[in-house]
């Protein structure tokens, strides 16, 4: 019986760790720099993040846990710290009883604007600057093509 494995060749290889290896690594950085600085960890961050570009800064709980890419039970557990904090509140959906809206209050949406400039700060710093403008276009479009089966879409995703 033959081996059916299709193994990856060198560029192939180099080029899947080189995704895990910067992924994995400026994601901690960019994690260590919003602890020390905000106390907000990048999980937190992205949670605040997306709620703040959602229409009245509010969104379902099932709608944030696929935007934040971030399981259901996850989520819940983030938002639990958030609302602890009061940087988030839950309030019954108006459309469906059986679900809950996350909503940024005033302090979460002070947090996400002093917290901000550090991130894009690390992002540029650890990820932007370190490419070509051809480069940055490059990956945007490599990534915008990559679709793992079986995940949920965004919102308008095909």
């Amino acid at each position: 019986m033959a081996d059916a494995t299709r193994w990856l060749d060198r560029t192939e290889h180099d080029a899947w760790r080189g995704v895990v290896e910067v992924m994995s690594r400026l994601l901690a950085r960019l994690d260590d720099e919003l602890e020390r600085d905000h106390g907000v960890s990048l999980a937190e961050y992205e949670v605040l993040a997306q709620l703040s570009e959602a229409p009245d800064e509010t969104m379902r709980m099932t709608d944030l846990a696929e935007r934040a890419l971030v399981s259901r039970s996850g989520l819940t557990r983030r938002v639990d710290g958030l609302e602890r904090r009061g940087l988030v509140e839950r309030r019954a959906c108006p459309s469906d009883r059986r679900g809950a809206n996350a909503v940024l209050t005033p302090a979460g949406r002070k947090l996400l604007e002093a917290a901000a400039p550090t991130h894009v700060d690390g992002v540029r710093r650890m990820f932007i600057d370190q490419l070509t403008k051809s480069q940055v276009a490059a990956v945007a479009e490599a990534f915008a093509t990559v679709k793992v089966p079986g995940e949920p879409r965004c919102p308008g995703e095909p």
